[in-house]
């Protein structure tokens, strides 16, 4: 049996992305080991389901933690006692550990994948990254054969500046459709959850999700907030997810008087429910790599407001599927929830062609192309 370990700093980044490519493995005959820090006591409803061995293993985020240096000793433990077919490592600091180490056992036979999820340079972004992070990840690419990314952008860095064996372009990890069909309301159920959420006939909801901090920039939606609410007490914003920005947001929130309109609904196990009963999402994220939370809205139908970054690119095409503005002019996003709320025709535009262009973001497409990377199945042309 062939046995395959997947790395990533913490578990509930394979709980969150990984599931799927875990049951893909086991059903094509893979032994599966995980190796991650165990973080999932602090992410309410994160399960790691069907591996086969799980290995706590002390990655720490910041690249300048002691812990990374014990990270370093399991991780090298570990493979050297698992004799591993492949090894397909995920995150900035689970992947660059991983590669460091890896340079014996390629000789040996194993097979190095590493998935960018968005890389920590891009186009427009800090010169700071660049200077830090794109040397790191070139160096690193000599030691993978296989480098995924999940848009545009970094695949077209990585083909013409990295020395990996192979780069490949997948779109993203994979949204299960079937997590709505399932949680799909009927008009009954739709309404009850309408007066659990106080959303008013005549309300028009906006909703973000993702965890309140800097990068994904909330402040953007309450600043806009609140200058709509000067003309109208209809329009509500509903932010799911926790942070450390937190207590930040909800004191900016009494500040500016929008304690009926703004509402922080912390982390939520019905995100599927709750798409069905809002009108439009924003992200107004100042990096993404390939968002999950904008691609289950387009999954539901719902029209976007993203901010301008490669990952929104690669999902929104600006007055198609949705609106794009750039984060540095915050009348921007304040013209697009204007003209959103007021246009029932563009609203329905959207909505259809989200539902058809989110298609190929499912995950029965995504693991055809998983399949090819890890050799199951037919030799197929890449697309």
């Amino acid at each position: 049996m062939k046995k395959v370990l997947l790395v990533a700093t913490v578990q509930s980044h394979i709980c969150q992305f990984h599931l799927p490519l875990i049951k893909m493995l086991k059903e094509n005959g893979f032994e599966v080991h995980i190796a991650a820090r165990d973080n999932l006591a602090e992410k309410n409803g994160l399960k790691l389901e069907n591996a086969d061995k799980v290995y706590d293993v002390k990655f720490s985020r910041s690249p300048f933690s002691k812990n990374n240096i014990t990270a370093y000793k399991q991780l090298k433990e570990i493979t050297m006692e698992n004799k591993y077919d492949i090894i397909h490592c995920n995150t900035p600091m689970g992947g660059a550990i991983t590669r460091i180490i890896v340079k014996k056992l390629r000789k040996q036979g194993t097979k190095i994948i590493y998935t960018a999820h968005g890389f920590h340079f891009y186009k427009g972004g800090p010169i700071l990254s660049w200077i830090i992070y794109y040397p790191i990840e070139k160096w690193l690419s000599r030691y993978t054969d296989v480098l995924i990314t999940i848009n545009t952008e970094d695949y077209e860095i990585a083909k013409k500046r990295f020395r990996a064996k192979e780069t490949k372009l997948v779109n993203g990890v994979g949204i299960n459709e079937d997590k709505f069909k399932n949680a799909i309301l009927n008009e009954e159920e739709k309404k009850e959850l309408k007066n659990k959420m106080q959303i008013k006939k005549n309300d028009f909801v906006f909703m973000s999700i993702g965890e309140l901090n800097k990068n994904k920039n909330q402040i953007m939606q309450i600043e806009a907030m609140k200058e709509i609410c000067k003309e109208n007490k209809n329009v509500k914003l509903f932010m799911a997810g926790n942070g450390p920005l937190k207590d930040f947001y909800e004191e900016k929130i009494k500040e500016y008087g929008l304690s009926n309109n703004v509402f922080l609904l912390g982390y939520r196990k019905d995100i599927p429910q709750l798409l069905q009963i809002v009108d439009c999402l924003i992200s107004t994220s100042i990096r993404e790599g390939l968002p999950i939370n904008v691609l289950e809205a387009m999954v539901m139908g719902l029209p976007i407001i993203a901010s301008t970054n490669r990952g929104h690119k690669e999902l929104i095409k600006d007055g198609q599927n949705g609106f794009l503005f750039y984060t540095k002019y915050n009348n921007l996003l304040l013209n697009k929830m204007k003209k959103i709320t007021s246009n029932i025709d563009l609203i329905e535009k959207f909505k259809l062609n989200n539902k058809e262009f989110s298609k190929k973001f499912l995950i029965e497409n995504i693991m055809k192309r998983m399949k090819k990377i890890y050799n199951l199945g037919e030799k197929e042309k890449w697309e």
